[in-house]
């Protein structure tokens, strides 16, 4: 039997499916192994998007096959708030052991990234009895109610769906390109406690250690010092939004390793399940313990396939050593970003930690954002077979995001594509 064709199955989808539902691209996925994907055509590309930083192990990497197919055979639901299962419990001690909370730890899980948000907010208000909450611009937190609440990007996350959930309040995040400090966005929380909110009322600060949709721009060390200061001064909680940033993308299991400073919860999703839904909340044990019995939960919760999945995850992340090659690839491809910007002034700052890298496109006359030409490098990678994806406020950075997994031959061949299409 033919397959569809991209244009046919384009054409369906227009009809079949709402135009909220924003698609990049043209063509459809068939079949996709590593760092590779074929579309229905038969056409591969190399994928540095990964599913949005989902498969950092790579497209169906046969640890993770194996450990979802022996899973299939033994039972696929359960709903673990009903009847139990061991492989949820092993994994909770699992990521307790790993992330880095000062203290006993415990881990609840859930399904998508949004809900994981949602719950870290619940699980705050309800251990601080406060109920607001502060975040940053640039940040995206999920499309939910309270998630787009939290985002600080307006197009095209809360267009025409307000009105948000109140007591959620924005600041800057630091930047040298839009001349926001370390100082700055702290003074603008102490602003703030003047002009809005007392922050007897906050319940918890909430941020990316690396920003995902607002263009992969890194917390500075001291802006996570400073926030945990606020927070230990105030009787707030900090917050760590590691759903992008976590299992390896940044070159440690979670990107707060980096900062020195320990979160009193951590949100996960993404890579955690390798491709299969599976997020969770990781907190200090007081704190996750703070809402009743019955108050978290989800019919999917952690679910079996997908925490046999996340079991395969953390295996292969320790033992291919998928840190420390997050690290090196990340050099490579930073040490080739850095020597174009030498060449191309369009390239305004080359930046990120490990393998969570991006650049950044200004006009070196005006120093304004440069969508068109993200946007022309964008279309002749996808023309040599390479994928990239679009980030920042002004959509004017291109972010990489391959599997860390991927061959050194293929990571070298798309890094000479990605030269020649800034070249062009």
């Amino acid at each position: 039997m033919n397959k569809p064709s991209n244009s046919e199955l384009q054409q369906r989808r227009l009809a079949a499916t709402p135009r909220g539902v924003g698609v990049m691209c043209g063509f459809y996925a068939d079949r996709a192994d590593n760092a590779s994907l074929w579309d229905v055509e038969g056409r591969e590309y190399i994928d540095f998007a990964a599913g949005i930083a989902v498969v950092n192990t790579g497209h169906r990497h046969p640890r993770i096959v194996r450990a979802v197919e022996e899973q299939l055979q033994r039972f696929t639901h359960t709903a673990y708030q009903i009847v139990p299962y061991e492989s949820a419990v092993v994994l909770a001690e699992r990521i307790n052991a790993l992330a880095p909370i000062e203290g006993p730890a415990k881990t609840a899980f859930f399904t998508t990234g949004a809900e994981a948000v949602e719950n870290a907010i619940k699980i705050a208000r309800a251990h601080t009895g406060r109920p607001g909450v502060i975040a940053f611009g640039g940040a995206f937190h999920g499309r939910t109610l309270m998630g787009m609440a939290l985002t600080g990007k307006v197009a095209p996350y809360k267009l025409g769906f307000g009105p948000f959930p109140s007591d959620v309040y924005h600041v800057p995040y630091p930047s040298a390109l839009q001349g926001v400090s370390t100082d700055d966005a702290l003074a603008a929380i102490e602003a703030l406690f003047k002009s809005d909110v007392d922050p007897q009322r906050v319940a918890a600060i909430i941020l990316e250690p690396v920003q995902g949709e607002g263009g992969f721009n890194v917390a500075p060390p001291e802006l996570m010092r400073g926030l945990r200061a606020l927070c230990d001064q105030h009787g707030m909680l900090l917050i760590a939004d590691e759903i992008q940033t976590g299992f390896g993308r940044t070159g440690k299991v979670f990107a707060m390793e980096h900062f020195g400073v320990k979160p009193d919860l951590i949100t996960m999703a993404k890579s955690l399940a390798g491709g299969l839904p599976l997020s969770g909340v990781c907190g200090r044990s007081q704190v996750m313990d703070a809402p009743a019995p019955g108050g978290l939960g989800g019919t999917y919760a952690a679910n079996p396939l997908a925490v046999a999945a996340a079991h395969a995850v953390l295996d292969v992340l320790a033992e291919e050593k998928l840190c420390e090659r997050s690290q090196r690839l990340g050099a490579l491809l930073t040490q080739r970003l850095e020597a174009l910007r030498e060449r191309f002034p369009v390239i305004a700052e080359v930046r990120g930690l490990g393998s969570m890298i991006a650049i950044e496109f200004r006009d070196p006359k005006t120093g304004k954002p440069d969508a068109a030409r993200l946007q022309q490098v964008q279309r002749k990678a996808l023309e040599e077979g390479l994928l990239l994806l679009s980030c920042g406020m002004y959509g004017n950075a291109i972010r990489f995001l391959y599997p860390l997994t991927i061959d050194d031959a293929l990571f070298a061949k798309a890094l000479d594509i990605i030269e020649r299409a800034v070249q062009d």
